[in-house]
């Protein structure tokens, strides 16, 4: 993790520089963060979350080797630099078992993180803010600390086990919630200095208790709150002078800066005060596969259009369909009995059809809307209609005229606000 040492050591000395990540399991979003970091020349953060990806397989179906596996295979295939490829783990605890009581649930979490770093993950977020059950609601800073350093101490057992190079880690215990917010928002409470303080204080004392003394000039980021998050339909837009005091505060940790979780549907210019703030660490999920969805959508009227619903793919019905009658990865966050179930499902800012890619009809029709386009192109006048800016790309030699290339550049429109905001003081 070198690379990432180095980008949070300029900061620190006072460049105006950041990283952003993207946190995505799916093949074509991951391809896209790729492509676009090979274009600009920068490292590619990849990460992963535990609900995503563990030793069960997650909402995927892929462990942690196995992701690394599809990452280096895509790396391979558009000839990444394998040296700049960063690999993460978010949300690493027992987030994807907290309907288990915590000894059961936190014995799960050390397996997790295990299989994380023993298959390439060098950057690992320690997220144990979550009650589990039986757990006070919330948890107190005290046992979210004991827990993390726990899991710390197996990341350097098995580092010490396994080599490479030395992990850093993520910790923070005002942690927002992975994928956005289930509700709808209200005004965002930004995290206070003496809320950060006494974060970081107890994670040192419980690491000191378990001798992990040496392993704090690793801790490199805390997680909090900057008044950033979005619900179905809203955006919190950042507030720079709300986070003014939280801002100062980080200043005075000599190795730390802050990463900033649900950054999702920020402007570029908000991500770029963030940067600015030390909220040095960027985090993108739900926008790059909203940006995907969106790209999937038009290519799919497209083929209607151009081939006839006869022959065409039926992604878009294909999809509805398969969440329709297995809701369970999207009910707890869209009210049933509205009759904007179905725009929830589709166009919600908190993206839950993202579980539903990795299912197998999806996938089959999806591969099939891709030979389609690709045996019969459709003419420049649809592209223009559904996907304008592409369509622009192609006139001007941008892009080329396929439609994977679509798809990749649908997505990459988002990545290049964040590598703008993460170098706009170069």
């Amino acid at each position: 993790m070198k690379a990432i040492l180095e980008h949070i050591q300029r900061h620190k000395s006072g460049g105006r520089v950041g990283l952003y990540s993207v946190c995505s399991a799916h093949p074509l979003a991951i391809e896209a963060a790729l492509v676009h970091a090979k274009r600009t020349g920068g490292p590619a953060l990849i990460e992963a979350t535990s609900n995503q990806v563990n030793q069960d397989g997650g909402y995927t179906g892929l462990t942690p080797r196995e992701f690394v596996d599809l990452v280096l295979d895509i790396c391979a295939r558009i000839d990444f630099p394998r040296e700049k490829l960063l690999l993460g783990g978010d949300h690493l605890g027992p987030n994807a078992w907290q309907h288990l009581h915590a000894d059961a649930a936190m014995s799960k979490a050390t397996v997790l993180v295990e299989h994380y770093l023993a298959a390439g993950f060098r950057k690992i977020h320690l997220d144990c803010s979550m009650s589990c059950a039986g757990d006070p609601v919330p948890l107190g800073d005290e046992i979210i600390a004991a827990r993390t350093a726990s899991l710390c101490a197996a990341v350097e057992a098995t580092w010490t086990r396994v080599g490479g190079e030395a992990p850093v880690y993520v910790i923070g215990s005002e942690v927002p919630v992975p994928g956005g917010a289930h509700e709808s928002l209200g005004e965002l409470q930004v995290t206070s200095p003496r809320a950060a303080s006494k974060t970081i204080a107890t994670h040192r004392t419980a690491f000191a208790s378990r001798g992990l003394e040496h392993v704090w000039p690793r801790v490199i980021g805390l997680v909090v709150q900057p008044g950033v998050e979005f619900d179905h339909q809203r955006v919190v837009e950042y507030e720079a002078e709300k986070a003014s005091d939280l801002s100062r505060f980080i200043e005075s940790q000599a190795t730390m800066v802050y990463e900033a979780h649900s950054t999702d549907y920020q402007s570029t210019a908000c991500l770029s005060d963030l940067v600015r703030d030390h909220f040095a660490i960027l985090k993108v999920g739900p926008a790059v596969t909203f940006a995907l969805r969106e790209a999937l959508w038009a290519l799919d009227q497209i083929e209607r259009e151009w081939l006839g619903a006869a022959r065409a793919s039926g992604l878009k019905d294909i999809t509805l369909s398969v969440m329709q009658a297995e809701p369970h990865h999207w009910r707890k966050y869209y009210d049933e009995s509205s009759y904007r179930l179905r725009f929830d499902q589709q166009y919600s800012l908190s993206d839950r059809i993202r579980y539903y890619w990795p299912h197998a009809a999806i996938e089959k029709a999806l591969s099939t809307l891709l030979e389609n386009l690709n045996r019969d192109p459709p003419p420049l006048a649809l592209i223009s209609q559904y996907l304008p800016d592409e369509y622009q790309a192609i006139r001007t030699g941008r892009l080329d005229y396929r439609a994977r290339d679509l798809i990749l550049h649908r997505v990459g429109k988002v990545l290049e606000q964040y590598s703008r905001a993460c170098h706009s003081g170069e």
